[in-house]
């Protein structure tokens, strides 16, 4: 194969499949040169890859048809549409559909807690195990309250979101080899239940709860959220049913596992709201308490109204399809 002559014989086709790429709009002829050019240009690529494969012909032709498919398909492009159907469509259903795994987390997390905070608390000479009197003496009195107000709300609420966020990215992540999610929930199922019984013993329970709550509700939640998502994406290979190969039923709840981790980003941003600017608040403990079921019960209600709505209406857990089809250009 003689490469210059067929460069030199086909080279004006090329530059035109060039020129119609560029341009925004092409009218109805112009698009039908367009998807001539692509195909003899796809063709072209193909023969010299067999026949010739000389590097930097071919990494210009590959630069033209790919050019010339996203002029004919369109490129995603941002929507505000896409994200608000991201929040009201495909959040909430990629959650909703894996409500008993985190549900199933959530039970067995705090089982264990409030059995090892209700132990603690009627034996608190078990917590000098793991605490010395000097620590037990300091957190009762001073530094559980104070680890709130320690910083300004601000660099609060921006420590409090990245650990949230990267424990939740741990479990979600580790999910698919089960047992580094067990480790992570029992290591803090541990130490929440001991604080929780040492304050307890000492005679500061209410001040325990009504630090807490107020934000622990929706962040644990999130959490719970992201070991059970996890959880799931790793039962999917051991487990892929009847009509999935292991690798794509790994795949599906995979990519469902990442719209689920960037809508938590979210719920642990209002969490750290909650914690920076409601929890070390002078307002009265059961005031803070009940903000922070209100956001709690909103965010459920979100999750199981909207959530169910979508798998009713038949939404699907992905926004790609949406993206491509709003970005289409026109002819």
């Amino acid at each position: 194969m003689d490469l210059d002559a067929y460069v030199n014989e086909h080279n004006a086709e090329w530059r035109r499949l060039d020129e119609l790429s560029r341009r925004r709009r092409l009218n109805a002829g112009e698009a039908d040169e367009l998807v001539a050019l692509y195909q003899r240009a796809a063709t072209h690529l193909s023969l010299i890859r067999s026949r010739s494969p000389d590097p930097i012909l071919v990494a210009r032709l590959s630069r033209l048809v790919l050019a010339g498919r996203n002029a004919m398909t369109g490129t995603p492009s941002f929507s505000m549409a896409t994200v608000g159907r991201f929040f009201t469509h495909t959040f909430p259903l990629t959650v909703y559909r894996a409500w008993p795994w985190w549900c199933g987390v959530a039970t067995a997390f705090s089982l264990f807690t409030f059995t090892l905070i209700g132990y603690v608390a009627a034996n608190p000479e078990v917590a000098g195990y793991f605490m010395s009197d000097g620590a037990i003496s300091a957190l009762v009195n001073n530094e559980f309250e104070g680890y709130y107000s320690q910083f300004l709300p601000q660099n609060q609420l921006l420590r409090v979101w990245t650990n949230n966020a990267l424990l939740t990215g741990e479990v979600l992540a580790s999910g698919v080899i089960f047992f580094p999610v067990v480790y992570l929930l029992f290591n803090n199922a541990l130490n929440m239940g001991l604080i929780g019984g040492v304050m307890i013993a000492y005679g500061r329970g209410d001040l325990f709860f009504g630090l807490i709550v107020p934000h622990g509700l929706l962040e644990l939640t999130a959490v719970f959220i992201g070991a059970g998502v996890g959880l799931r994406i790793g039962w999917s290979w051991v487990a892929p049913g009847p009509l999935r190969t292991r690798g794509r039923a790994l795949a599906e709840t995979a990519s469902e596992g990442m719209l689920v981790a960037l809508g938590l980003v979210g719920v642990l941003l209002v969490s750290g709201l909650l914690e920076a600017f409601v929890t070390p608040s002078p307002v009265p403990n059961i005031l803070k308490d009940f903000i922070g079921f209100i956001v709690w019960g909103a965010f459920l209600l979100y999750v199981f109204i909207l959530g169910r709505n979508a798998e009713a209406e038949g939404a699907s857990a992905a926004i790609e399809g949406e993206i491509a089809q709003e970005s289409l250009p026109a002819a």
